[in-house]
């Protein structure tokens, strides 16, 4: 064999030996092209009619008009909702959450009474990975009458809910194979309540609504997961909870609650990106208070209160959403009544300036929330059957109104998954 064989055949070894785990590659590519044409989903909660062949639940909340969780496709781009089915739940599945890897979801369903006992119950769902489909897996109850918020301890391990009519938080374990267990605590809320007229109020405003009871509103963890907060509306406070997360156990920190001012109504919170800063919303107050939040200790001091209204507004308006922007930059507020989001521009040390709002092109908008991209942000119009979509103008924070709506009964809460970035 002479010299020019020899390297002849090294060269044809060396070509096949790369060319080797070429059709595995092709076939890696595909995979990804195909899981990038996965579709961005959303999910609606709702008000809903009783449905007896669904679940044998009884309701003795008004009923609504939507079917139970809608599902939609996004179209990335315009931001349009296109229908996807529907998972019947005749329940009120008026809150959902899914979690970090997007295999799941849980619905507070907002109900006020199961078999003989008031009390609500909460859904743990699986979700189809090729179309974002549910099916149900089992549903527990919820330590309290009418949940109306449900989230997920950072651990991934726990479910939180908040119930409204009942007064009380609870913790419910999350399974290895995604199912509920029983409430590993239960905390019922007790204290003065406040006054029926809001401190803080617009002049000439009717709005009053909870303050005959105690009244478990929201309840999230901290980023770091070592403190749990929730808020009760009724009482005017938010309580801060040292959070066991082996066995799912809340213990009072120390102070623990700090107190809004009477009447005001705190309703729902959200974190700043940096643990920092925390603002809360008050529902009959219309106003966002600032708060300092301490990571290392859990303790809140306030530091600014800024109406939710534009200037010289009077009258009656309830408060419901609030929501800081994923780059930290702006804060939107929902104004039910007044039926606008109102729009703070965040400066250097937190403090918020009204910059603005948008009619939601809707009545009374219960909630509303970015999509992952930040891009847009939809809005649940529970009276006006509808979910409106928004474009996010990144430099000024604004709201423009791309046109598109959902027509969904009652809707609640929208959640999104992007089953393209499924873990």
């Amino acid at each position: 064999m002479t010299p020019h064989d020899a390297s002849r055949r090294l060269f044809l070894k060396t070509s096949l030996a790369l060319a080797a785990p070429i059709p595995l590659s092709c076939g890696t590519l595909r995979a990804r092209a195909d899981d990038a044409k996965r579709p961005l989903m959303a999910y609606v909660g709702t008000f809903s009619s009783p449905l007896r062949d669904v679940l044998p639940t009884q309701v003795d909340l008004p009923p609504g008009n939507g079917r139970g969780i809608h599902l939609f496709e996004v179209n990335r781009t315009t931001g349009a909702l296109t229908p996807a089915g529907i998972h019947e739940l005749g329940t009120s599945p008026s809150c959902l959450v899914v979690n970090a890897e997007g295999t799941r979801l849980y619905s507070a369903n907002e109900t006020d009474r199961v078999g003989d006992e008031k009390e609500g119950t909460v859904t743990a769902f699986g979700i189809d990975p090729s179309d974002g489909r549910l099916s149900a897996l089992n549903t527990v109850r919820s330590g309290g009458a009418g949940p109306t918020y449900v989230s997920i301890h950072p651990s991934g391990r726990f479910v939180l809910v908040a119930n409204y009519f009942g007064g009380s938080v609870a913790v419910l374990p999350i399974q290895p194979d995604g199912r509920l267990g029983e409430a590993t605590d239960v905390k019922k809320d007790t204290g003065k309540l406040g006054p029926t007229k809001a401190k803080n109020a617009p002049p000439g405003t009717f709005a009053f609504s909870g303050h005959d009871r105690t009244h478990a509103h929201m309840i999230q963890a901290d980023p770091s997961g070592r403190f749990v907060l929730h808020v009760d509306l009724g009482l005017d406070q938010i309580f801060v909870w040292r959070f066991d997360d082996r066995k799912g156990v809340l213990t009072p920190n120390d102070p623990p609650s700090v107190s809004l001012p009477p009447g005001d109504g705190p309703r729902h919170f959200s974190f700043h990106p940096n643990g920092r800063w925390f603002y809360s919303i008050q529902e009959e107050g219309s106003t966002i208070v600032l708060f300092d939040y301490a990571s290392a200790t859990g303790r809140l001091s306030p530091r600014q209160s800024i109406s939710t209204l534009p200037p010289g507004f009077a009258g009656s308006n309830f408060c419901s959403e609030i929501l800081v922007s994923p780059d930290g930059r702006f804060v939107y507020a929902g104004n039910r009544l007044h039926d606008s989001i109102g729009i703070f521009s965040v400066g250097s040390n937190g403090e918020l300036t009204y910059a603005g709002e948008e009619w939601t092109r809707g009545n009374y908008p219960r909630s509303f929330s970015f999509d992952p991209s930040g891009a847009f942000l939809y809005c649940c119009n529970q009276r006006a059957d509808n979910i409106a979509v928004f474009r996010v103008k990144r430099d000024s924070g604004r709201l423009e109104f791309t046109g598109h709506y959902a027509a969904v009964g009652n809707p609640s809460a929208v959640v999104f998954l992007d089953l393209a970035a499924r873990r």
